[in-house]
């Protein structure tokens, strides 16, 4: 099963999604029972999403 996981599962408080995957909660519990479809149409979100996190935490000072 295709899947966007890093091994790196830990939810961002603020935005709620993962900051190594950047799904949220709800679609990383959901992951299985979706169809292909769902997962990929998910999956061209992530990058925007990753970004967008970064962007806040340097922008908060706490990004790298």
């Amino acid at each position: 099963m295709e899947t966007p996981c890093v091994n790196i599962c830990l939810l961002d408080d603020r935005s709620g999604l993962c900051v190594g995957c950047g799904r949220s909660g709800n679609e990383i519990a959901r992951w299985v029972d979706m169809t292909p479809e769902q997962r990929r149409t998910i999956m061209k979100t992530l990058p925007e999403r990753l970004e967008r996190m970064e962007s806040f935490a340097e922008a908060e000072g706490s990004g790298p």
